[in-house]
């Protein structure tokens, strides 16, 4: 079968495309009886545990205090029936290497008793742990190919669940993984110690005013996901979106999103099916999902959950990708996560939401009810604005890699310029703390703060700013930057750390300052914002001027590339704070950044072969074959004393020539190693890419001149508007 007979093959399946997944019958259970039902939740605890396990996994749950492994033989056996009823036969432990996705390690509840028949078994010892191979997996050369034992460790604070399929279920752990000798191997671990670093510094400030219950602070996310459905058979007919996630090549179609008309639109029937079942299968598993609706561009889409628990937050997002994932492929559809599938339209992000709380005050990035609540909300939000100023190149440096480059800086995106958005109300605030004093007039709609050197407080501070990476909007911050196809954990293991550095340089302060209370607040306020404004910008963070200015004027780093911004994470100044809140050791921070140059110096490596391999054998024979053709019918024109158009020939010529000229360079560059991975990188980033791009022009240009009857891959106007 030729290219172009694939292509064709592929438009006509689309268009008489017929569900092969029966209609879900949503009467036969309630969304609250749906909810969480194949979740080992606290409720099935409470009723399956006894009464003082029950306690001890709670305290350890809500508490954060340590687990009570002597417990685990009888929580295992619970867990174990509660799973059988479920139809389970097997047990996995879940976790979250460094390549950034999920691995499972399936073993059977049945073991052989010696008589010719098995029995169900699950001890506290199997629960607590497994050991998968600690050297297959990304370890940055914390563990040799010889030295493979890995360890994973259940984490009580994620509930276990049920995973479902045609064939049977299987009873999923949610675990943290580790080396022989301790080290993180995975993205669970530092987000877990964090989270611990976070509470700790929490905790003094709470103190400082007045509530000292104790109660846990947690910090809270909630990931917004976009995404792009494609039919499959466009798809498996691209080679570029099935092996690298993202089209290589592809001319812009004559109609694009300028006319605004997909976003939030009205949803297509295939792609709402799909996305009913996707939200089924994800209350079943807890994933509080809320939100569903057409993105920007065509064939794109968007979910969001209600924020929950951090931990449990970045766990779900996996989750959420394996079930789009999975449950797409039942409709006929491809979900691509990748940050630019397609050049010249939206690319996609992953919005994460970013707070943090206790049981007993709530939300503590919330405006309040009271001068002293105001007062701790202005405390922990400035907290967050000296965080981000302080660690913008680290902030940075978490959400860099091959796909969000193509994203980050384009007019969809926020730029890769780190700053705060915090609407003019809530700017005025901090604009007149600043100055020493509040306006002589006050709304009505202002809240009373009851210092009378502090301003008074909006509660709903602003607008939102779409062109910012970090806004705050109402409650909570808004990391915008973040890749769609990324895991959250390393900007939330990145978040709760600064914020727990600025909250103990605040509760230091304020722990040594002498006198009246409430001017120690106000002066550690003063100098924040005074130290620290530079971070906060409420304009168009797309326009040029504001690339000037924040460099030029303001002095905030603009790491463009991934090749600037990776190896931030591993800056003395990053690695000492790390290393002072626990999160991880030096050791583990150098294997972060060698697994994640490797990725990415592979990425670019997968693309370029790629690019080769697709102008080669399905592009450029396509050309040839058309200049055949059309020189042979230019031939036969003259041949009757017609005058054809023979410029449209010389171009294809002179294309075709430079295509196989651009392709052979890129081969070569791509071809060539430099000494070391970050060398490698640069290599990547700033000659193997260019040349990547220089490839595509010209196939782009080729794909508009030559006939579309021929031409091999489906286009952008097929891909994005036939559904």
């Amino acid at each position: 079968m030729s290219g172009n007979e694939a292509r064709l093959k592929a438009i006509s399946a689309v268009i008489n495309y017929q569900p092969i997944s029966a209609p879900l019958n949503f009467a036969e259970t309630s969304t609250g009886d749906l909810f969480a039902s194949n979740v080992f939740s606290t409720s099935v605890m409470k009723s399956r545990l006894p009464k003082a396990v029950y306690k001890s996994l709670l305290n350890t749950i809500e508490k954060g205090e340590k687990l009570d492994t002597s417990t685990a033989d009888v929580v295992a056996t619970a867990m174990k029936d509660w799973a059988i009823d479920k139809g389970a036969t097997h047990y996995a432990h879940v976790f979250y290497p460094l390549t950034g996705r999920t691995a499972e390690k399936h073993d059977s509840f049945l073991s052989p008793n010696g008589g010719g028949s098995a029995i169900a078994e699950f001890s506290g010892s199997q629960l607590i742990q497994g050991e998968p191979d600690g050297s297959s997996f990304p370890t940055g050369g914390i563990r040799p190919t010889f030295e493979a034992r890995g360890y994973t460790a259940w984490d009580v604070t994620s509930p276990a669940y049920i995973l479902e399929n045609p064939n049977g279920t299987t009873l999923c752990i949610p675990t943290a993984f580790v080396s022989w000798s301790g080290e993180a191997l995975d993205k669970k671990t530092p987000v877990l110690r964090s989270m611990k670093a976070l509470n700790q510094q929490a905790q003094r400030i709470l103190k400082l005013f007045g509530d000292d219950d104790g109660a846990m602070v947690t910090a809270t996310a909630g990931p917004e996901q976009e995404y792009f459905l494609i039919d499959q058979n466009f798809y498996y007919a691209r080679p570029d979106l099935l092996t690298a996630g993202r089209t290589l090549f592809g001319a812009a179609p004559p109609k694009g999103q300028e006319f605004d008309d997909h976003y939030f639109g009205a949803i297509p029937e295939r792609v709402l099916a799909c996305m009913l079942e996707v939200e089924r299968e994800l209350y079943k598993l807890g994933v509080p999902v809320k939100t569903r609706h057409n993105e920007v561009a065509p064939s794109q889409y968007e979910v969001a959950p209600v924020y929950e628990n951090a931990n449990v937050a970045t766990d779900h997002q996996q989750l959420m990708m394996t079930t789009l994932d999975k449950v797409a492929q039942k409709y006929g559809l491809t979900a691509i996560m990748h940050e630019k599938p397609f050049a010249g339209v939206n690319g996609s992000g992953k919005h994460v939401n970013f707070s943090f709380g206790n049981a007993t005050q709530g939300n503590l990035l919330e405006p309040g009810d009271s001068p002293v609540e105001n007062a701790r909300f202005l405390i922990f939000c400035a907290a967050a604005i000296r965080a981000v100023d302080k660690y913008a190149s680290l902030l940075r440096s978490v959400i860099a890699s091959a796909g969000n480059d193509h994203r980050l800086g384009a007019n969809e995106a926020p730029p890769a310029i780190i700053s705060i958005f915090l609407g003019d109300q809530l700017s005025d605030i901090f604009e007149q703390i600043k100055v020493g004093g509040p306006k002589p007039a006050v709304s009505q709609d202002f809240l009373n703060i009851g210092v009378d050197t502090l301003p008074p407080l909006p509660k709903h501070s602003g607008d939102r700013n779409r062109t910012s990476p970090f806004a705050f909007t109402g409650n909570k911050f808004e990391f915008r930057a973040v890749g769609s196809n990324q895991s959250i954990a390393g900007p939330l293991m990145v978040l709760n750390t600064i914020v727990a550095e600025s909250l103990d340089y605040i509760a230091t302060k304020l722990e040594s300052a002498e006198g009246d209370f409430d001017q120690a607040v106000q002066a550690v306020l003063h100098e924040i914002i005074t130290e620290h404004d530079r971070i906060i910008f409420n304009g168009d963070g797309y326009s040029e001027a504001w690339h000037k200015e924040a460099e030029e004027v303001r002095g905030l780093p603009n790491l463009r590339t991934t090749y600037d911004a990776l190896p931030e994470i591993a800056s003395p100044e990053a690695i000492a704070l790390f290393e002072k809140y626990g999160v991880m050791t030096e050791r583990e921070v150098e294997s972060r950044l060698d697994v994640y140059l490797e990725q990415y110096v592979m990425a670019i490596n997968v693309e370029a072969n790629l690019t080769v391999e697709i102008a080669r054998t399905m592009i450029y024979p396509t050309v040839i074959r058309y200049q055949g053709e059309l020189a042979g019918s230019l031939a036969n024109l003259q041949a009757v004393g017609i005058e054809g158009d023979s410029e449209l020939l010389s171009e294809i010529v002179s294309c075709s020539k430079a295509l196989l000229g651009a392709v052979n360079q890129l081969e070569k560059l791509n071809g060539q190693h430099a000494d070391g991975l970050r060398a490698e990188a640069k290599h990547a980033c700033f000659t193997v890419v260019p040349a990547m791009g220089e490839v595509r022009k010209i196939a782009d240009t080729l794909e508009n001149l030559v006939a579309d009857d021929m031409w091999p891959l489906p286009t952008y106007q097929e891909m994005l508007f036939i559904k």
